[in-house]
């Protein structure tokens, strides 16, 4: 392995181990989590030094990590998250950047950037991450890894620092599809959802694949093709009647608003420094009141009931992100970041289990390619990538 002082993954200070099992389906595999995670005896910071000092130290594990350490693997540290995870960039004004393995010169994506930097880099076998609107599933795809969002509320976000609760879930990321594999295998439940996916068609909806940069499509053909062998079919139909850009704009508010009754008390009473984009956002977030709210909340249910209605004949898939990871310091572009929002929202409006996938290389860029499925579908979403005939995965 090689030290952090090349990644900058770790929060300073939090490079230590824990092992409470020597035996169980983890043995043998190390494992970092995001600094949004509970661990006893340990302060939990948030990516920020003001919410570190004014919260008391935990007395106990979140309850997702004990069971991971229950199942054997060992945790070798806590990892750099933007602040409160109120963001998709990967910077951290108070810590530092993490690295991006596969892309020096490119940010990692966040907000589980240290936790993307962490595995990609080989500092454990995976990592522990959150994802309220892509933050595991965005730095995956820049990073070259395998990632997951469940269901929401499969696994537990008991002793996690929430954003927006409607949304947020653990997740996780890593290098190997084994190990992928191996920690999907302990923390998935059983699936609820019993009918086969060799029945439904692979969908590529048009609307989606129509916001995403030129050469993506070229790129993933390859591998779509090779998918879509495992499904009844192919078909393109739109998801939206020409409005999929305008479903973000109610997921928006939502999460704003939410993150803001979990966050706004502490932000008022604390004053904390809160680096660039951050502080706007939650300044923002303070000015959504609950009609307009409610509103948006009503207007995305609806989108929702579009999405689930899809779903029943389909398993879709999509590109991960819209546009590839820019290099530091050049913003994406308002377009961009409007276009991955709504790729990345659908699947977390929704509630939806998606797998994204370190399949593809573009301009020497990692290009992960997703698969999104109904509500607890989760262990087959999981497990299908078993079946791809010749599909060669990125290292």
């Amino acid at each position: 392995m090689t030290a952090d002082t090349d990644w900058n993954a770790f929060v300073p200070g939090e490079v230590f181990s824990i092992q409470e099992q020597a035996d169980g389906p983890l043995a043998g595999l190390t494992m970092s989590v995001k600094d949004l995670f509970d661990i006893a005896g340990h302060a939990t910071g948030a990516g920020n030094p003001d919410w570190r000092a004014s919260h008391a130290v935990p007395l106990q594990h979140a309850e997702l990590f004990q069971s991971l350490l229950n199942a054997g693997a060992r945790f070798v540290g806590k990892t750099i998250t933007e602040e409160l995870a109120y963001s998709l960039v990967g910077e951290n004004v108070h810590y530092g950047t993490p690295v991006n393995p596969h892309n020096p010169d490119c940010i990692p994506g966040g907000s589980s950037s240290g936790a993307a930097a962490a595995a990609a880099a080989g500092l454990c076998d995976f990592s522990i991450g959150t994802d309220t609107a892509g933050s595991v599933r965005l730095p995956a795809s820049f990073c070259g890894l395998w990632g997951f969002r469940p269901t929401h509320g499969v696994l537990s976000t008991q002793g996690v620092v929430p954003l927006a609760p409607s949304f947020d879930t653990p997740g996780w990321m890593s290098k190997s599809w084994d190990h992928f594999l191996r920690v999907g295998s302990v923390l998935l439940p059983p699936d609820q959802q019993g009918r086969e996916f060799g029945h439904l068609k692979l969908a590529l909806p048009e609307d989606i694949w129509g916001l995403v940069h030129p050469g993506f499509g070229k790129a993933l053909k390859p591998f779509t093709d090779r998918i879509a062998r495992l499904f009844n079919g192919e078909v393109k139909d739109p998801l939206s009647q020409g409005r999929l850009i305008d479903w973000q704009d109610p997921f928006r508010l939502v999460q704003g608003h939410e993150a803001w009754s979990m966050h706004g008390p502490w932000i008022r009473s604390q004053k904390p420094q809160l680096g660039p984009g951050i502080k706007e956002r939650f300044e923002w977030a303070s000015t959504i009141n609950d009609e307009q709210a409610q509103v948006a909340r009503a207007d995305m249910l609806k989108n929702v009931a579009v999405v689930n209605a899809y779903l029943e004949g389909a398993v879709i898939c999509l590109p991960t992100v819209s546009y590839l990871a820019p290099q530091k310091g050049h913003a994406s572009s308002a377009e961009d970041r409007t276009n991955a929002l709504t790729l990345l929202s659908l699947a977390s409006m929704a509630g939806l289990p998606q797998i994204t996938m370190p399949l593809a290389v573009l301009d020497g860029k990692a290009l992960g390619l997703s698969l999104m499925s109904r509500r607890f579908s989760d262990r087959q979403l999981l497990s299908l990538p078993q079946q791809f005939p010749g599909l060669q995965y990125q290292p």
